[in-house]
């Protein structure tokens, strides 16, 4: 608690007498134009990875950075979504997994949770499309390349289950708003996006002279010849309706 009252006495006696144009703008409304979904994890600063401002990102945090389909559950997830979409009018979702995630972890050995954590095991049951898949389709990896592999597929699913809510899918009709993914690595500050093109998690915005996947999500998928042409990595908008590609991906995994 000492640490956090110094805290409060430095914000309040140094940032906020640096920052009082800002918070005077902030005190007449709020204006967002990213709703930022990551996990709760301690280790996970929204702000400080984008190096944004207060008031520049809706943020909803929970374990897993999970979002459970349209009407799956009653929990603030759905509620906060709406509010961010309907409302605050945000032009861009990004659901930001993470390298580490004890989360996943646990939707590996579900069965361990039930009698110990009997609340988180409840609240994984909405990430069972993802364990299914990975278990399904990726048993033989190790333990550290599985966990990878389940955060990967984690972030892609809550994406997939955002395009449930109506008013996620009208706005992306209309062409109001984008949907990303991202992985946060824990160990090094790096970011990787999801890049809907090579089916795989990427540096966002670089440029590929040559492919080396980080995750070979669909290696079934076709990917643009790069041979004596450099790549540019797109915005990364999830379309308002799935390629066949992806929804091979996302509901039966890989096929080696």
């Amino acid at each position: 608690m000492k640490q956090l009252l110094e805290g409060l006495r430095r914000f309040q006696n140094e940032y906020v007498n640096t920052h009082k144009e800002l918070f005077e703008e902030l005190s007449h409304g709020q204006h967002p134009r990213t709703l930022f979904i990551t996990c709760s994890d301690s280790r996970i600063d929204p702000n400080l990875i984008t190096q944004t401002q207060p008031g520049d990102l809706f943020v909803i945090r929970n374990a897993g950075n999970i979002i459970p389909p349209f009407g799956a559950a009653n929990g603030g997830e759905g509620a906060a979504l709406e509010y961010a979409v309907a409302q605050l009018n945000v032009q861009q979702i990004i659901v930001c997994g993470h390298s580490k995630c004890g989360a996943m972890k646990g939707l590996l050995q579900m069965d361990s949770l039930s009698d110990k954590l009997p609340q988180v095991y409840d609240w994984l049951k909405h990430a069972e499309a993802t364990r299914r898949l990975v278990l399904d389709n990726y048993g033989h990896f190790d333990k550290k390349e599985l966990l990878e592999i389940t955060v990967a597929n984690n972030i892609l699913n809550q994406l997939d289950n955002l395009q449930t809510y109506p008013v996620v899918r009208s706005w992306q009709h209309q062409g109001k708003i984008t949907l990303h993914g991202w992985i946060y690595r824990i160990e090094t500050g790096e970011v990787l996006a999801y890049d809907p093109v090579l089916h795989d998690f990427v540096a966002p915005h670089s440029r590929l002279h040559s492919l080396e996947p980080e995750f070979n999500l669909h290696p079934s998928c076709p990917v643009p010849a790069t041979k004596n042409l450099s790549y540019t990595a797109p915005d990364l908008p999830i379309a308002p309706h799935l390629s066949t590609e992806q929804a091979q991906r996302i509901y039966r995994g890989s096929s080696r």
